[in-house]
């Protein structure tokens, strides 16, 4: 017996065999049921998606000879041969193949002629946005004063570029893409019917890899049992996709998070041994990422569909929000200039060291901060520490106070501060840690006020006390121990800091550049020549400083 491709053999052949598309299937089993046919349908959606399948049933609902219905009998003559295609009153058409006008008026000339076979006369023309301009005239005839015995199925990948004459006389259906784990059951259930053996991991990356397409599925399904000399499993699917092991990812996500450049390339050598799509490798970097920011903000948002949990777990830690948006925009703009790259290889590496590149980190050759900021403060030095002793903070001289009210703020005692001296050492340290939005707010309108061997006390501007909650502190402490190497408790007191912040700080010094840019247009030659002469006037609000 000649083999039958998956895709023929299981395409639906009533409404309730259909995956997904509920929305279209409930109208239409309505408007079957009820007797209430529009004379019209345009089936909408990307590829695969189930649209000429849904004009075929809909097409044999009509015609079936146990009358009009949802639920077609499947065996009378007319069902038989619209299931097998050769049922003559049933007129597929092609638009792509047929774009010509006399092609139309062509098929439209037996419009007015009762149907040979059976109730209806039906034209399903697929990809009908194809047809030319004077096809459409011709059509929008017919379409505005049809025969009662005919009726039009279109079907279109994009509905955009037909005549709104044309869709305002047709009620239209948009197909929606199917969920991957929609099609991953469907799968499974097919292997089974099949008795074909199968691996639940390799039906995800197969549904994964369809975009939403049952049929492409399906095709992909046929070449995996194939491939895998008639079983479906995780290692043959992996390499027939091009797809890289998951590991691999999480490896790379490591090296990012280390900042290690060296480890990172490593990772990726060896990835690139099995020769994947590398294209394919950047967007499974991305949905990593997804999940990891999906993991941040909602923890409880876990599916076994994500991945390893232990890992995303640690990775959600490793990372801060800030860093998984910046990593994923990045990525993004990657991907799609990876044709423009000199090779896909090269344009991956590239894509990943740019990550590296625009991450707040340390400089290993010497012992200065060095942050990619937009605004960076003087660099100031740091001294060196033993080699066996652990990373110390700078603490300014032990502030003058004087007495103010106490802080009404309950479980957060109060402080009274008037002057220290200015701590670009404690900015500097801020922005090598890994904090949230928030969090890191808190550390920069806060001042070093002692470090101590298990202790370290900041004073928090009591005009920003509402930035002050246990969780942050705790979060703050946690990035200072990981700085520090070693275990403090970190306290945070109220006060009236009348030093710069880091935040003040960074304030004044954007301020002064300001002022500076400014100064420099309107003191400019050229711009007086311009403002003597033509009485121009310079917009100081367009100014801004150039780094």
């Amino acid at each position: 017996m000649q083999y039958q491709v998956l895709a023929r053999k299981w395409r639906p052949r009533r409404f309730t065999e259909m995956v997904g598309q509920e929305h279209v299937l409930r109208a239409l089993t309505n408007a079957l049921d009820s007797g209430r046919v529009h004379h019209a349908f345009l089936f909408t959606g990307t590829r695969g998606v189930g649209k000429t399948t849904l004009a075929r049933i809909l097409a044999k609902s009509l015609n079936c000879e146990s009358g009009v219905s949802s639920t077609p009998c499947g065996q009378c003559s007319a069902c038989t041969a619209i299931d097998e295609g050769r049922f003559v009153d049933l007129i597929e058409v092609d638009a792509a193949s047929r774009t010509k006008v006399e092609d139309t008026r062509d098929l439209l000339d037996n419009v007015q002629y009762a149907p040979s076979q059976g109730r209806y006369k039906v034209y399903l023309i697929d990809e009908v946005h194809m047809l030319s301009n004077h096809s459409f005239n011709a059509l929008l005839k017919t379409l505005e004063e049809p025969p009662p015995h005919v009726k039009f199925l279109f079907a279109t990948t994009d509905p955009q570029k037909l005549p709104v004459t044309i869709l305002s006389r047709c009620l239209q259906f948009n197909l929606k893409r199917l969920y991957p784990e929609l099609i991953r059951k469907h799968l499974a259930h097919i292997l089974q019917q099949e008795h074909i053996e199968q691996d639940d991991l390799a039906l995800k990356r197969l549904a994964k890899a369809a975009d939403g397409s049952m049929r492409d599925a399906l095709s992909l399904l046929d070449q995996a049992i194939a491939y895998g000399a008639g079983k479906v499993v995780d290692h043959d699917v992996r390499d027939m996709l091009g797809s890289i092991e998951q590991t691999h990812i999480y490896d790379l996500l490591d090296a990012l998070a280390a900042h290690d450049g060296k480890q990172l390339i490593t990772v990726l050598q060896h990835a690139a041994e099995r020769s994947p799509d590398y294209a394919e490798l950047l967007a499974e970097l991305l949905s990593c990422l997804h999940h990891i920011a999906l993991l941040q903000q909602i923890p409880d948002a876990y599916d076994e569909a994500m991945g390893d949990q232990e890992r995303l777990q640690r990775l959600q830690s490793q990372l801060t929000a800030e860093d998984v948006q910046l990593y994923y925009q990045i990525g993004v703009l990657g991907r799609r200039d990876l044709s423009y790259a000199p090779n896909p290889y090269l344009g991956l590496e590239m894509t990943l060291l740019r990550m590296l590149a625009f991450h707040l980190q340390t400089n290993p050759g010497n012992s200065k901060f060095v942050a990619t900021a937009t605004v960076q403060p003087p660099p100031t030095e740091i001294k060196k520490t033993q080699a066996a002793a652990p990373p110390q903070l700078a603490t300014a001289p032990a502030p003058t106070t004087t007495a103010l009210p106490q802080q009404t703020t309950s479980n957060i005692p109060s402080v009274a501060m008037e002057q220290t001296v200015a701590q670009p050492e404690w900015l500097n340290i801020i922005l090598q840690l890994k904090l949230t939005a928030m969090v890191k707010e808190l550390a920069m309108h806060s001042v070093l006020r002692s470090n101590e061997e298990k202790t370290v006390q900041l004073v928090l501007d009591a005009s920003c006390k509402n930035l002050l909650t246990d969780e942050r502190r705790a979060n703050l402490e946690s990035a200072l121990q990981t700085h520090l190497s070693r275990t403090v408790k970190l306290s945070i007191e109220l006060g009236n800091v009348q030093q710069d912040t880091p935040a003040s700080y960074l304030q004044r010094q954007q301020q002064a550049r300001q002022a500076a840019a400014q100064s420099a247009i309107q003191n400019d030659g050229n711009v007086q020549k311009l403002i003597e002469t033509f009485g121009a006037q310079v917009r100081t609000d367009t100014i801004q400083p150039v780094d």
